[in-house]
């Protein structure tokens, strides 16, 4: 059997479908890495909204994905980016998936981290941003979660400099009753956020956020690192204090930073490891051997896959994350809230397919075959 696949020129090609999955399975706990998989939210696909309507969410299936992923080993990390946030789910629709998401990780032992930010507001006052983020932090404690301190879209347009970064994130690493996780969104994933930390200069920016963390490190478990730039994610985590791990949210160049060198290496907090999460669990289990070749000939094919689900602009990754959670049987359709499964291209859906079948991501080869064609059909491809 063969599926008609439509590509950028305008044309239609015929790729031939893997007859089998790659066949993984879960195992240990990891030993010598730390990693998270940001996991996507599933929409009810029944609810009557519009793009401007609060998100209907999909509990059950929701929650069973991230039974999925703790099931092979990975953390999560709950109302992050990968879950929309600011690009629909609204902070409400966030608070009820981190207390939902808490007590189902502590049913079913698995290790949650949940992203606390300001998105409650869109603009206000510097005292307005700290009572925001207070409350979301709060709202993530209360759960027994630990606390993500996202880059607050509010916070850039109300500082003035790099002392009133300074200033916020010293008033919340004072508050939060136990260490938490920094993280630095760069602006290819959400451009409100362009001149971070109170600089556009990357050199300046750096020195303020690791001035952030020398202030507390005992306040700091680990920053994570969203830049798509491994030279200077290496250089920021050379110059951590001892104890603060550096999370790599790179999904260019993620083996490589795992890996690690002579001098050190990253841990994962990664939106890629939704739709990669059994083959990279797989992946770390190898290098917790010590077979870091082994961790690489695995890992390094699913690259070229990251980098189509995230190529500009980058911060519509999510739509080709829920594709392929629909293809491997993990939610009943193709809907995101807010609309945005037509964030991307047909072209681009269907080379998501290609690839990751290739991976031999799918459980159930036949399914996302068919369930592909479906989706072609809706768009006039005939097979």
């Amino acid at each position: 059997m063969t599926v008609r696949l439509p590509d950028p020129t305008g044309g239609v090609r015929r790729y031939e479908p893997r007859a089998e999955p790659l066949a993984l399975t879960a195992g240990a706990p990891f030993t010598s890495r730390t990693v998270f998989s940001a996991a996507h939210v599933v929409a009810d696909p029944y609810a009557d909204v519009s793009p401007d309507s609060p998100a209907a969410v999909d509990w059950d299936a929701t929650l069973a994905f991230r039974r999925h992923l703790w099931s092979h080993g990975l953390g999560v990390a709950e109302a992050m980016d990968t879950a929309q946030r600011g690009m629909g789910l609204d902070w409400a629709g966030a608070a009820e998936l981190i207390r939902r998401s808490a007590a189902e990780a502590k049913a079913a032992g698995g290790r949650i981290v949940c992203g606390a930010g300001t998105d409650q507001i869109t603009s206000g006052s510097l005292a307005e941003v700290r009572a925001a983020y207070e409350e979301q932090l709060a709202l993530v404690e209360e759960t027994g979660a630990q606390a993500v301190l996202m880059a607050s879209r509010a916070l850039t347009a109300a500082a003035r400099g790099p002392e009133d970064y300074l200033d916020v994130y010293g008033h919340l690493l004072r508050q939060a009753s136990r260490p938490v996780v920094l993280h630095w969104l760069g602006p290819m994933f959400d451009p409100a956020l362009e001149g971070y930390w109170g600089s556009s200069d990357p050199d300046a920016a750096t020195d303020v956020f690791l001035e952030v963390v020398a202030a507390r490190p005992d306040k700091v478990d680990g920053v994570k690192v969203s830049l798509l730039d491994p030279r200077r994610e290496v250089g920021l985590r050379r110059r951590l204090p001892h104890g603060v791990r550096c999370y790599t949210g790179d999904d260019f160049h993620y083996p490589e930073l795992i890996a690690g060198d002579e001098q050190g290496f990253s841990h994962a907090l990664l939106g890629v490891f939704d739709p990669l999460g059994p083959l990279a669990a797989e992946a770390v289990r190898v290098l917790d051997t010590g077979d870091a070749k082994g961790f690489r000939e695995l890992l390094d094919p699913t690259v070229e896959l990251s980098r189509h689900l995230f190529r500009p602009p980058t911060r519509f990754y999510k739509t080709g994350v829920v594709l392929l959670a629909w293809l491997a049987g993990h939610q009943r359709h193709f809907t995101m809230v807010g609309g945005l499964q037509s964030a991307r291209s047909l072209p681009h859906l269907a080379r998501a397919y290609e690839l990751a079948d290739g991976l031999g991501l799918f459980p159930d080869p036949a399914l996302a075959e068919d369930r592909v064609k479906n989706l072609l059909a809706l768009y006039g491809v005939d097979q």
